[in-house]
C-alpha cells in the first residue's frame, strides 16, 4: 500500500505552473493528492493534468485572519480524514495554516518549501507580524526546504529555525526545469516567431530586451523602465518586452513607470500568456532586476533558451548566473548598473550570444527537472 502525501498551495497556478509534472511523478511512487483554492476551475484542470486528485480550500495571499482561521480549520479535518504520511507546502499562506493544521492534526512529516520571503522588503510593525508568522510555520514543520542556499543563509542569519530541521534539494529550485521543453532550437524554422514579430511590431534588426513576471515594484520594474528608457533615448532600434501582469493592489508600480509603459511605443507590454517560448525566441537579453527571490523559474528558462541573462545579485538569481560568463549580476536597485549591462549586450551582440549559449549548458548540467524530482523523491523515500 502507498504512502500518501498531501501538496499544498495557496491558489492552484502555483500548483499547475511551479510544480508542473511534479505531482504525477511523485505518483508513481506515493499516494498524491493536491490542496489549494479553486480559482477560476484551475485546481480542476490541474486534477486532470496531473492525474491526481484534488480538494479545493479557500486561501488568500493578503492577511486575513477570519479567512485564514477558516483555511485551518479545514486542512486540519482535511488531514485527520485522510491521515497523510507527509504534508508538503509551498507559498507564505498555505505554509503557514497548513504546517499548523498538519501539526495539531498529528501527521508525522511536515514539510515546508521556501521559495522566497516577502518579508525580506517589509519594514516597521509589518516585518515584526512577518517574522513572526514564519518562526511559527518553521516550528511546526519538522523540515524545512529553502529553495536556494542563499535563501538558506538568510532563514539562518534571521534565526527564523535551526539549521538542522534545513536542507536545499539538489543544486536548488523547487521544480527544475524541462530544457527539452525550453528549446531555442524547436523555433529554429517557426514561421510562429514572423508572426509574433509582426503582431508585436517588433521588426528583424530590433535588439529584444524581454521580461518575464509580475510587473510589479519588487521585481524592479521601476528601475528597468527608467534604465530602457534613457537607453532608447539614443538607440532607436531597441524594444522591451514585458511579459506579465499588474498587481496594483499587493505592489503597485509608481505612477511615472506606468505613464512610460503606455507612452513608450518601444515598450509593448503582453499581458499574461500561457507558453512564454516564443517571447523568449524573438529575444536578446533577458532582463531581471528584482528584489528578492527564491530560486527563479524565468531565469531557468530564459537561460535554457540561449539568452543571456541580466539578474540581480540575490539568492537564486546569483546561484543560476555567472557573471562575465553567462550575464551579468548587478547590485539590486541601481539603475545605472543595469543601464550598463544593457548598453553592453547591445554593443556586443557576438559576446552575449555566446553568454547565452554558455547559460544553456550551465542549466542543463545543474537544473534539468528530472534531477531535483529524483533528489527529493530521495528525500521522501528517507523519511520513517
Amino acid at each position: 500500500m502507498k504512502k500518501k502525501i498531501i501538496r499544498v498551495t495557496t491558489v492552484p497556478i502555483s500548483l499547475s505552473r511551479l510544480l508542473q509534472g511534479q505531482l504525477k511523478f511523485m505518483s508513481n511512487n506515493f499516494d498524491v493528492i493536491g490542496v489549494s483554492s479553486n480559482t477560476e476551475n484551475q485546481l480542476d484542470l490541474f486534477s486532470k493534468s496531473e492525474n491526481i486528485p484534488t480538494i479545493a480550500v479557500k486561501m488568500t495571499r493578503k492577511i486575513t485572519p477570519f479567512q485564514d482561521l477558516d483555511s485551518l480549520w479545514k486542512l486540519y479535518r482535511i488531514f485527520k480524514k485522510e491521515k497523510p504520511f507527509i504534508v508538503h507546502s509551498h507559498t507564505p499562506k498555505a505554509g503557514t495554516v497548513s504546517m499548523i493544521a498538519a501539526r495539531i492534526a498529528g501527521v508525522p512529516h511536515r514539510l515546508h518549501t521556501i521559495a522566497g520571503l516577502p518579508l525580506i522588503e517589509a519594514t516597521g510593525p509589518k516585518r515584526t507580524l512577518l517574522n513572526i508568522v514564519e518562526k511559527l510555520t518553521y516550528s511546526c514543520a519538522t523540515k524545512i526546504y529553502p529553495n536556494s542556499f542563499g535563501l538558506q543563509d538568510i532563514i539562518v542569519e534571521n534565526k527564523f529555525t535551526s539549521n538542522k530541521k534545513l536542507k536545499v534539494i539538489a543544486n536548488g529550485s523547487s521544480n527544475g526545469i524541462d530544457t527539452e521543453y525550453y528549446n531555442p532550437e524547436l523555433y529554429e524554422k517557426s514561421k510562429e516567431l514572423n508572426e509574433l514579430r509582426n503582431h508585436l511590431n517588433i521588426k528583424k534588426e530590433d535588439f529584444v530586451y524581454v521580461f518575464v513576471g509580475r510587473l510589479v515594484t519588487d521585481k524592479g520594474i521601476n528601475e528597468l523602465i527608467s534604465a530602457f528608457n534613457k537607453l532608447s533615448k539614443n538607440h532607436e532600434h531597441i524594444k522591451l518586452l514585458l511579459v506579465g501582469t499588474y498587481e496594483n493592489d499587493l505592489d503597485p508600480l509608481y505612477p511615472e513607470t506606468l505613464t512610460s509603459i503606455q507612452n513608450n511605443k518601444n515598450i509593448i507590454s503582453t499581458g499574461w500568456v500561457e507558453d512564454v517560448r516564443p517571447y523568449l525566441a524573438i529575444s536578446d537579453s533577458l532582463t531581471f532586476p528584482s528584489y528578492r527571490e527564491g530560486f527563479p523559474n524565468v531565469v531557468m528558462q530564459a537561460g535554457a533558451m540561449k539568452l543571456p541573462c541580466i539578474v540581480t545579485n540575490i539568492n537564486g538569481c546569483n546561484e543560476i548566473i555567472k557573471h562575465n560568463e553567462t550575464g551579468f549580476i548587478i547590485p539590486v536597485k541601481d539603475k545605472e548598473s543595469l543601464y550598463n549591462a544593457m548598453l553592453f549586450v547591445l554593443n556586443n551582440i557576438t559576446e552575449a550570444k555566446n553568454m547565452g549559449a554558455k547559460c544553456r549548458t550551465h542549466i542543463i548540467s545543474n537544473f534539468e527537472r528530472k534531477v531535483v524530482w529524483n533528489a527529493l523523491l530521495d528525500e521522501y523515500n528517507r523519511l520513517n
